[in-house]
């Protein structure tokens, strides 16, 4: 895009947001908040429809809305997902502010649905390749241990999987964990996972929204090129005290919210801890494996105008073996917010952010302490300029700084044999500003487009290394080998210079047309860029892996992403089917040279190269959203692939610079997921789960060297892992299904992996001492697994 292009591009973007738009009609507005009745928990996502005047609007992450229309007489019509639906009747003369408050259906526990839209009004809106997961349905999905867990339930949607059973985070169309970005009430998640992959970080009692981007991703998102986990936690009820909470096999959960000031503030804190370990203290067993985290929110209604609000989360893993070796690792995250309505158009919102992730380690048996982590702080500015019936705008300006901690050992005692050693510390500043509108051109056509521009500054640090023409990976010609380059000298540089500093232009834009009010056809285009970069050449990130920044040596990474798709109502909106296809390409993703050492490794540059990657693919997603049975079947056709040719030449790159299959590639990936009310008291879930098994690398041959047998390996990901597949059923009992009863309770049964089906983690070879040949091994981790947990609320 030329300078003289970009800037037309900005110019036609604030024209469309001038005051001086004309219309034929004197216009008003409405606006208010909408919540609910019970709690005053503002609700997301809330569809407003004027049948009069063929338009309506969706209330934001904040529960807020806000249309023009002209003067006349209008029913507002008012649903959202597991709610009684309102009707009300109007006179606009004037700008007017209205309230809304809507009560639960009688059957809000009993929905199982993907989306909290209504179906109908996705068919019009630019928006694709996004998908919402309702918490009553998540409570309900069986899963191992019986622990309800957010990440697992995403792995049921087309596009969305993981490493396999037990891996952390999940992949988003073949893309890898770190390029997600795991946003809890807008702070940054680094870890999504407890217990090295078995349970996500998110307590489903205190979530109140979630949503996940595949494509089509809005211009105030940015910094990751594969996709956006939005989550909200819940405000507290500002009406009445309440606690819920459940007690599992291995962990429980406690949560309690009420008001501060009674339908002005109130609070909400929630804890979670697992439990299993304590058991192995009634035997000799001294190692132990356990979780817990605490969530907290405080809001306060200044005045009708003026909201505050203050989320946190804290979560802490403990891995212990006998006295010798203990790790502790996890996220805290502080948010303060400020809601601001400017004007009946203008709702703003600004917020303070700070998020940390800590790794530590310590060995006794060797004698030392290994902290790491990062750090990062955010102040962004949000804007919702809604300028008319069919225009909005969103713009704001996002600034972070990050402190990276990528090792520091320190001896436990005077007799350690380690001495002290700190890896250089790195920093990094990255600001954006973003613009885009919701714009719909005509009946038929609507549209979503932005521009984001960011910038990235690689900070100073106390040590950078130097190499000949800057080259910290050589190619031995002799050998055939890449290898880390020689360190010619270290420079220092003082916190306020910039290494390198990179500047990027992300264009966005989503487009609908709608055929007519059951079906629709979408495209979008996205580019994004991503400056951090997870150091792991692991399937399944751990805990020790560490995130580096871009710089001198290390380039970011830029995605350019398409996808199409059709979509269709059938039946009244009982069924629905939504199939996308897509491709995405992204340059700089990283590779790691053959036998690369990454832990503890001061000099990360030495052992990576630059490639690229690519996805594509089709899904389908095919839904039934009433009735006594409902569900969904999700289906993923897609190859996964990377490719990091030579840099010359001379050089063969990564792989010989063929295209090979990514750790994340899985041909056919198919989920069932379904859910049958039988009656008042008892509901039944089932899951059902079938994927190409991941690529991988076996050897091929063997030579013996000095008599020690050396394996002889391929090409990288030449080979795959048997397919996985999976059962998993689960029944919901109500006991005593009193609506105006205060105390409610019910029990969930489950059983993961019905047939135990064994299925592979991985499979490593070694040589049978009784036969003297060689054999395979799979390695499986779960087998059938039951479970039974008790949930209640008062």
């Amino acid at each position: 895009m030329s300078k003289k292009l970009k800037i037309r591009f900005l110019v036609f973007l604030l024209l469309l947001s001038l005051p001086g738009t004309i219309t034929a009609q004197e216009l008003f507005t409405l606006n208010g908040m909408i919540t609910d009745a019970s709690s005053n928990e503002t609700l997301i996502g809330v569809n407003l429809i004027i049948p009069e005047a063929g338009t309506g609007v969706v209330t934001n992450d904040y529960g807020y809305y806000s249309i023009k229309l002209p003067k006349g007489d209008y029913v507002i019509e008012i649903s959202y997902i597991g709610y009684q639906s309102i009707r009300r009747s109007i006179t606009l003369d004037a700008d007017k502010k209205m309230d809304f408050q809507l009560n639960q259906s009688s059957e809000d526990l009993e929905e199982v649905v993907i989306t909290s839209e209504n179906p109908g009004l996705n068919i019009r809106k630019p928006e694709m390749s996004v998908n919402r997961l309702s918490i009553n349905t998540i409570q309900r999905m069986p899963v191992v241990f019986g622990e309800v867990d957010v990440v697992k339930s995403l792995l049921l949607l087309p596009g969305v999987s993981n490493a396999g059973e037990g891996s952390s985070g999940f992949n988003v169309r073949g893309g890898t964990v770190d390029q997600n970005l795991i946003l809890l009430d807008e702070a940054t998640i680094f870890n999504s996972s407890h217990l090295f992959g078995l349970f996500s970080v998110f307590n489903p009692d205190a979530i109140k929204d979630l949503k996940l981007y595949k494509g089509g991703i809005p211009a105030e998102y940015g910094g990751r090129v594969s996709s956006v986990l939005d989550i909200y936690q819940r405000d507290g009820n500002s009406k009445e005290f309440k606690m819920q909470g459940g007690i599992g096999a291995i962990s429980s959960r406690l949560l309690a919210e009420g008001p501060i000031v009674k339908d002005k503030g109130s609070f909400l804190i929630g804890g979670r801890s697992s439990y299993a370990h304590l058991f192995l203290k009634l035997t000799d067993n001294s190692n132990s494996a356990y979780f817990y985290d605490l969530n907290t929110k405080l809001s306060y209604k200044l005045n009708s105008s003026n909201k505050l609000l203050l989320s946190g989360y804290f979560g802490r893993d403990v891995f212990r073996i006998s006295q010798n070796f203990d790790n502790t690792y996890g996220n805290a995250v502080l948010n303060l917010r400020w809601n601001h309505i400017f004007s009946d158009n203008i709702f703003t919102n600004l917020s303070a952010i700070y998020s940390d992730y800590y790794y530590g380690l310590t060995l006794n048996f060797v004698g030392f302490n290994w902290d790491s982590g990062i750090k990062n702080m955010n102040l962004k500015y949000d804007f919702n300029h809604y300028i008319n019936d069919h225009l909005q705008l969103k713009y704001g300006i996002q600034n972070t700084y990050y402190e990276f901690n990528p090792g520091e050992i320190e001896p436990i005692d005077e007799d350690s044999g380690i001495n002290y050693f700190k890896l250089t510390n790195k920093y990094a500043f990255e600001n954006a500003f973003y613009i885009s509108a919701e714009h719909d051109l005509s009946k038929k056509f609507s549209a979503e487009y932005g521009l984001r521009l960011s910038n990235f500054f690689r900070l100073g640090q106390k040590e950078l290394n130097v190499y000949t023409n800057d080259n910290p990976v050589e190619y031995d010609e002799e050998r055939g080998i890449y290898r880390e380059s020689e360190i010619l000298d270290t420079q220092s540089y003082s916190r306020s210079d910039i290494l390198k500093s990179f500047t990027k232009l992300e264009p966005r834009i989503a487009l609908a047309y709608t055929f007519d009010e059951k079906q629709s056809f979408k495209a979008s285009y996205n580019r994004m860029t991503q400056y951090l970069h997870l150091i792991s050449n692991t399937s399944s990130p751990t805990p020790l892996d560490v995130w580096t920044p871009s710089g001198p040596f290390i380039e970011p990474q830029i995605l350019d992403q398409y996808a199409i798709g059709y979509f269709r109502n059938f039946q009244e909106s009982t069924y629905s089917l939504e199939l996308e296809t897509f491709y995405k390409q992204i340059d700089n993703r990283i590779d790691y040279i053959n036998g690369a050492n990454l832990i503890a490794n001061n000099a990360i540059e030495r052992v990576v190269l630059n490639g690229e990657s690519r996805a594509y693919g089709l899904e389908i997603l095919f839904r039934k959203n009433t009735g006594k049975l409902t569900g969904w079947l999700g289906y993923t056709l897609s190859r996964s692939e990377q490719r990091t040719p030579g840099r010359t030449e001379l050089e063969p790159g990564i792989n010989n610079g063929n295209w090979y299959f990514s750790n994340y590639d899985k041909t056919h990936d198919v989920s069932l997921t379904g859910s049958y009310e039988l009656s008042e008291k008892w509901q039944f879930n089932a899951n059902f789960i079938y994927q190409t098994g991941l690529a991988t690398t076996f050897p091929n041959g063997q030579y013996e060297y000095e008599g020690v047998t050396i394996p002889v390996y391929g090409e990288r990901n030449g080979d795959r892992l048997p397919a996985y597949h999976r059962l998993d059923i689960s029944a919901t009992f109500e006991p005593k299904k009193n609506r105006d009863k205060k105390f409610k309770s019910y029990w969930n049964f489950g059983i993961y992996n019905v047939y135990n089906r064994k299925n592979a983690y991985s499979i490593s070879f070694r040589e049978n001492e009784d036969t003297d040949k060689n054999e395979a091994v799979r390695l499986s981790l779960f087998g059938i697994i039951p479970s039974i947990t008790y949930n209640f609320k008062f």
